[in-house]
């Protein structure tokens, strides 16, 4: 991803926010066969404080992307959205797209057994909480057996980013009125409606317009 200084997003607590609430990520290696890419939820290591990050593929995808032997870049796609050139006002304009992103680069550590059940015990924990009568890992109907079953067939990783690329897009480059404007419409019920977006950018904004 071209990095833009006006754009850059360097903040180590923004982007454990990003990470956090954009668990689902594209993990991409380059193999002897080309470019591989595979889709899997991924969190935030619970204890570290950095940009460590923890999760597991299915087998075999560990031996296609030669899993802990070469580096891997995670893609971490935050709110995204199109911006029409008609919310900026009067004058010659083109369209864009406003986004947050974040490549993580790096050689992942294989987990043991006992570190993957935890990692896909608290995947499961995750997502499950917020449903009416979780169904967490270790409970019934699962049982033991079952899970560590289900472990066997996965393999476990850590990666600590030794290069991170991240760019949020967000009208930086324009003035606050126009700023306000796209907020709005992206707020609004029209055909580009786009509350989550409309949210990083006024957090955004908000930040900057606080340190002016």
């Amino acid at each position: 991803m071209r990095q833009n200084p006006s754009f850059a997003m360097t903040d180590v607590a923004e982007l454990r926010r990003l990470i956090d609430r954009n668990p689902w990520m594209t993990l991409v290696s380059q193999t002897d066969d080309g470019l591989v890419a595979s889709h899997y939820a991924v969190l935030l290591d619970e204890d570290r404080d950095d940009l460590t990050v923890v999760g597991h593929v299915g087998r075999p995808d560990d031996l296609i992307h030669g899993l802990g032997e070469r580096e891997l870049l995670l893609v971490v796609q935050g709110p995204h959205g199109y911006i029409s050139p008609g919310w900026y006002g009067d004058g010659t304009q083109v369209p864009t797209w406003n986004f947050v992103s974040a490549h993580l680069s790096g050689v992942p550590e294989l987990l043991s057994t006992e570190e993957n059940l935890r990692v896909l015990d608290r995947l499961v924990a995750r997502f499950e909480n917020r449903m009416p009568q979780p169904r967490l890992l270790w409970e019934p109907p699962n049982d033991p057996t079952y899970v560590e079953r289900l472990e066997k067939g996965t393999v476990g990783f850590r990666l600590t980013p030794t290069r991170v690329v991240a760019k949020r897009k967000l009208s930086q480059n324009k003035t606050d009125d126009v700023v306000d404007t796209i907020i709005a419409e992206l707020s609004g019920d029209g055909a580009y409606a786009n509350a989550p977006l409309a949210d990083e950018m006024r957090r955004a904004h908000e930040a900057l317009r606080g340190a002016r």
